[in-house]
């Protein structure tokens, strides 16, 4: 007789923007999909009044669903959609990485996105390719827009300072009676200004 396969364990990742929100329709939803699919829900994280642009370390429940999927806790991580998870499409690939580093898949319902087929894991694939294109295409750009810029004959960089006010702070950086932000203030530059001008004094002494 065959083994009885086990079951895929489940972990939700539910997050609500506001407090005045509740994730119980998120759960409800997510907990009738792995009981169809014969999950079996281990544990379940829950950031409430959080906003999905925050970074990981702003998300408590997220990060730490993310470090338990390192310590093998569950199989598959499961959400209502995509912007649960994050705001972009970079976030989005980036925690999908992770969690296919942990050998963990991931099941978005409200998108149909599930990693734990083929065809899911093939669109993910297809879906991050298009991202780093776009990158690609980006930086393209940009160097492109830079070079003809040169070629017109623009000045690239920070603008420089005209020379009597550089030589005017380099004597009261020498003098060493004022700090930055006054010699900054008196001469009429950004304290990061005078912050460089030290800086190369201090590198050619």
């Amino acid at each position: 007789m065959a083994a009885t396969q086990k079951p895929k364990s489940a972990a939700l990742y539910l997050r609500v923007s506001t407090d005045r929100q509740t994730v119980e329709n998120q759960s409800k939803a997510l907990e009738a999909i792995a009981a169809h699919r014969g999950w079996e829900v281990v544990t379940t994280y829950s950031d409430k009044g959080i906003s999905g642009a925050k970074g990981r370390k702003d998300r408590p429940e997220f990060d730490r669903m993310l470090s338990d999927a390192g310590r093998g806790k569950f199989d598959v991580v499961m959400a209502f959609a995509l912007d649960r998870i994050g705001r972009s499409l970079a976030d989005l690939l980036h925690t999908i990485r992770h969690l296919e580093g942990c050998k963990v898949d991931i099941f978005i319902d409200k998108q149909m996105l599930d990693t734990t087929t083929p065809q899911g894991k093939l669109l993910f694939a297809v879906t991050g390719a298009f991202a780093e294109f776009e990158r690609d295409m980006i930086v393209q750009r940009v160097n492109a827009g830079l070079a003809r810029a040169r070629a017109n004959g623009v000045t690239l960089g920070r603008p420089k300072i005209d020379k009597q006010i550089e030589e005017a702070i380099r004597k009261a950086i020498a003098k060493g009676d004022k700090g930055k932000h006054k010699i900054a203030a008196e001469c009429g530059v950004g304290s990061g200004t005078v912050a460089r001008i030290r800086a190369e004094m201090e590198a050619s002494a």
